[in-house]
C-alpha cells in the first residue's frame, strides 16, 4: 500500500515479528513512525510499546486492530498511542492519511512541549530574577510582580494586584517625570530613567527603570513591562566615593595652604622671640610682643585644625594630664551642640598622665558631642566625665574584651538622647556607616573617633538603648609615673638649649632661615646657611669643616630634603640630620623622610623648640642615630615628639579591642 502510493507519501517500511525484535532495530535504527498490529485489544502490550517508544524519544505510533469498542480505543490512546485503524478498513487512502495524521500530531505536541518549555524557563527567570519586574495593563494597573518586587518593595503580591503602579510614587520623584514617561508609553516607546520611589515601610530606593510596551496582533498596546533595578546600594556608594574625593581635595588644598601658612608663622614667632631677647623684662614693648606670640600659636592651632578636617595632620603626642585639656576644650563645645542642650564637665581625681595629641583629642570630643547633639534634637543633657582607672583581671573579666592589664585614664561622654538601635551597634565605628538621612550624615564622625583611640593604642566601648542615651567610653593608657614635669607645650628653659657644634642650616624660606641662623649663633652653635640642597651640597664639598648637624627643608626646589639627606650619607656619614616641614605628614612621607619621630619638626615651631630638637638629636647616641634607608629604633626626646601616621589610615579589621556593652 505504501509503494502504490508513493507519490503521497514517501516511506520506507521495515518489519518485526515481536516486541524484542522491534527494541532491537528501535536501537539499531531511527523511525519516524512505528505501526503496530495487534490481533486482539491488549492494553499491556500496549502500554509496554508506549513505554518504549516514549525512551527512545517519543515515537509516533498507530495500532493495527480489528472490533475495537469505544472503551477499548480510550484506553488505547491513553495508553499512548496516535490513532487506531480498523484493518477492515486499511487500504492506501486511509493509511496515508492516517500516517499523516498521527506525524503532523506528533509535531504539533513537539512544538507545544519545546513551547512549554521555554515558558516554564521565561517563568523561572522572571521569578528568580534579582531585577524587580511587574506587569501592569496600559492604564499602569498591577496585575503582576516577581519576589523581588515583593521582597525590596515589602508589599505582597495580593497588596498590589489592582492597585495602580502610582502606589511607589515618592514626593522625591518630580511629575514632570511621570508625565514624560507615560508620554513616552503611550507613543508606543520604551522609557528608561532613574526613578526614587517609596517601599512599604516608608524608606526610599532609587531604580533604574525601563518600561516596554507589549502589544497585540492588531498592533495595540495591552500591556507594560516594568524592569527596574535597584541602584540604592551603588548610589550610596558613589555618594561615599564622592564625598570621600571632596574630602581629598579639601585636604590637599589644606595641606597646600598650610604650608605656606606655617611657614609664614613661623617667621612672625621667630622674630618675635628674637625681638623679646632685646626688650626689657616687664616694659610694655615685652608685653605687646607676646600678645603677637600668643596670636601666632592660636593661628598654629587653626592650621592644625584645618589639617585636621582634611585628615592631613601629624599627630604630635606628648605627655600631659588629660583634665586640663579637657576643660580647655569643653569651653568651644558650648558653641558647636547649641543652647538647648546642658553640657557639663567633671574632672576626675588623681588621673594618670597619657600620651596625647590635644587636637585629636579635640576631634573625638567635637564628634562624640555632634553625635549627642543630632540625638537630641529637642534639646537634653550632654555629660563629659574623666576618671582613673586600673583594670585588673577581674575588672577585664566583667567586661568580656580583650583589653591590657593597666592603668587607664578614661573620657565618657553621655547623651539623655534615643539611643542607638541593636542592628546598628556593631556597625557605628564602619567608615561611611550612617543612620542619619542622606545629606545629614557622612559616617566619618565615629570612625574617626575609633581610628584616634586606636592609633593611641587605646580602646573604645559604647552601651546605648532605645529611648535610655548613649555612653561612649574611652581607654587612653596611662604612662608610668616620672619624677620629671609634665610637658604641657609652654615655652622651654633655655638651660640645655646651648651648644658649641656646628651646624649646616637649609631653608628656601630667606627670612626663616636667618631668624633660624641668628638665635642658634646665639645659643653657641656655628651656623653655615643655604637657600637650596644643590647650594648645601656645594658648601659641603668647599668646606672642610666638621658638620655635626644638618637641618633642612623637607620640600624644596631642585633637590628634596630627602635626597639632600642621602647625598649627605655619602660626602659626610658623620653628619646628623633633622628635617623641619610646613607640609602634612603624608608629603613628608613621600619624600621618603624615615623615623619621624627622632629626626623631624613640624612647622609652625617655635626658635626655642628648634633650638631643644637640635640639642636631642645632637645628644642621640650615635647608633640611634638615623639615615635615609635604616630603620631606626623609636626614642622619645623628652616626652615630646611628632608622628606622622594619619587619623584615616587605622585598619578596623580588629573588632576585638571595641567594647560593647550587652
Amino acid at each position: 500500500m505504501l509503494a502504490r502510493n508513493g507519490n503521497s507519501l514517501t516511506a520506507e517500511l521495515d518489519h518485526a515479528v515481536g516486541i524484542e525484535e522491534a527494541k532491537v532495530m528501535l536501537h539499531r535504527g531511527v523511525y519516524s513512525l512505528v505501526l503496530f498490529e495487534h490481533e486482539t485489544v491488549d492494553t499491556a502490550a500496549t502500554k509496554l510499546l508506549s513505554d518504549l517508544l516514549q525512551a527512545r524519544g517519543a515515537i509516533p505510533f498507530i495500532l493495527l486492530t480489528e472490533h475495537a469498542d469505544e472503551k477499548a480505543v480510550a484506553e488505547i490512546i491513553q495508553a499512548g498511542a496516535y490513532d487506531l485503524m480498523e484493518k477492515s478498513q486499511l487500504n492506501g487512502v486511509n493509511l496515508v492519511r492516517t500516517i499523516r495524521c498521527a506525524l503532523n500530531l506528533h509535531l504539533i505536541q513537539q512544538e507545544r512541549q519545546v513551547a512549554e518549555q521555554a515558558l516554564s524557563k521565561l517563568a523561572c527567570a522572571v521569578e528568580n530574577s534579582a531585577d524587580m519586574i511587574l506587569v501592569t495593563n496600559s492604564d499602569g494597573i498591577i496585575e503582576y510582580v516577581n519576589p523581588a518586587f515583593e521582597t525590596l518593595t515589602g508589599y505582597s503580591q495580593k497588596e498590589l494586584i489592582g492597585k495602580s503602579q502610582i502606589i511607589l510614587k515618592s514626593e522625591f520623584q518630580a511629575p514632570l517625570l511621570y508625565r514624560e514617561l507615560w508620554e513616552t508609553i503611550r507613543t508606543g516607546n520604551i522609557s528608561r530613567g532613574i526613578v526614587v520611589n517609596r517601599k512599604k515601610n516608608g524608606e526610599v530606593y532609587y531604580v533604574d527603570e525601563s518600561v516596554s510596551p507589549i502589544r497585540n496582533a492588531e498592533g495595540t498596546v495591552t500591556h507594560l513591562v516594568w524592569n527596574e533595578r535597584d541602584l540604592t546600594e551603588r548610589l550610596h556608594i558613589e555618594a561615599e566615593l564622592l564625598q570621600s574625593q571632596k574630602m581629598d581635595a579639601i585636604g590637599r588644598l589644606a595641606g597646600g595652604v598650610a604650608h605656606d601658612f606655617n611657614n609664614l608663622l613661623t617667621i612672625i614667632t621667630s622674630y618675635s622671640e628674637l625681638a623679646l631677647d632685646s626688650v626689657a623684662t616687664g616694659s610694655t614693648t615685652q608685653m605687646r610682643i607676646q600678645e603677637i606670640l600668643s596670636a601666632a600659636h592660636r593661628a598654629a592651632g587653626l592650621t592644625r585644625q584645618l589639617l585636621a578636617f582634611g585628615r592631613k595632620q601629624p599627630q604630635a603626642l606628648r605627655v600631659a594630664e588629660l583634665n586640663p585639656v579637657v576643660a580647655d576644650i569643653v569651653k568651644g563645645l558650648h558653641r558647636l551642640i547649641g543652647e538647648d542642650i546642658e553640657l557639663t564637665f567633671a574632672p576626675g581625681l588623681g588621673l594618670g598622665r597619657a600620651r596625647l595629641d590635644p587636637v585629636q583629642i579635640e576631634q573625638i570630643l567635637m564628634n562624640l558631642a555632634a553625635n549627642a547633639r543630632d540625638a537630641m534634637p529637642q534639646g537634653g543633657r550632654c555629660t563629659i566625665e574623666t576618671a582613673d582607672v586600673q583594670l585588673n583581671e577581674q575588672y577585664v573579666e566583667q567586661k568580656r574584651a580583650i583589653i591590657p592589664l593597666g592603668r587607664y585614664a578614661v573620657i565618657t561622654v553621655t547623651d539623655t538622647g534615643g539611643g542607638i538601635p541593636v542592628e546598628h551597634l556593631s556597625h557605628i565605628f564602619e567608615p561611611f556607616y550612617t543612620t542619619k538621612p542622606p545629606g545629614k550624615g557622612t559616617g566619618l564622625g565615629l570612625a574617626t573617633v575609633y581610628g584616634i583611640v586606636k592609633q593611641n593604642h587605646g580602646f573604645v566601648w559604647v552601651y546605648s538603648e532605645p529611648d535610655m542615651g548613649t555612653t561612649f567610653r574611652i581607654y587612653l593608657p596611662c604612662v608610668p609615673e616620672r619624677t620629671s614635669s609634665i610637658d604641657t607645650g609652654d615655652e622651654i628653659s633655655g638651660i640645655s638649649l646651648r651648644g658649641t657644634e656646628t651646624i649646616l642650616l637649609v631653608e628656601d624660606e630667606e627670612a626663616l632661615r636667618k631668624a633660624a641662623a641668628e638665635y642658634l649663633r646665639l645659643r653657641g652653635y656655628t651656623v653655615f646657611e643655604a637657600p637650596n640642597g644643590q647650594d648645601a651640597i656645594s658648601l659641603v664639598k668647599n668646606d672642610e669643616s666638621m658638620i655635626h648637624l644638618t637641618v633642612t627643608d623637607v620640600v624644596m626646589p631642585h633637590m628634596s630634603g630627602g635626597q639632600l639627606a642621602r647625598e649627605l650619607e655619602e660626602l659626610r656619614p658623620e653628619t646628623r640630620v633633622l628635617f623641619v616641614s610646613g607640609y602634612p605628614g603624608q608629603t613628608v612621607l613621600d619624600h621618603k623622610v624615615v623615623n619621624v619621630e627622632t629626626n623631624f619638626l613640624q612647622k609652625p615651631f617655635t626658635l626655642k623648640q628648634l633650638a631643644k630638637k637640635v640639642r636631642g638629636v645632637l645628644d642621640l647616641d650615635l647608633t640611634a642615630r638615623t639615615s635615609p634607608g635604616v630603620e631606626a629604633p623609636s626614642v622619645e626626646v623628652e616626652d615630646l615628639h611628632v608622628s606622622m601616621a594619619t587619623v584615616g589610615s587605622v585598619s578596623h579589621s580588629s573588632g576585638r579591642s571595641v567594647l560593647r556593652a550587652k
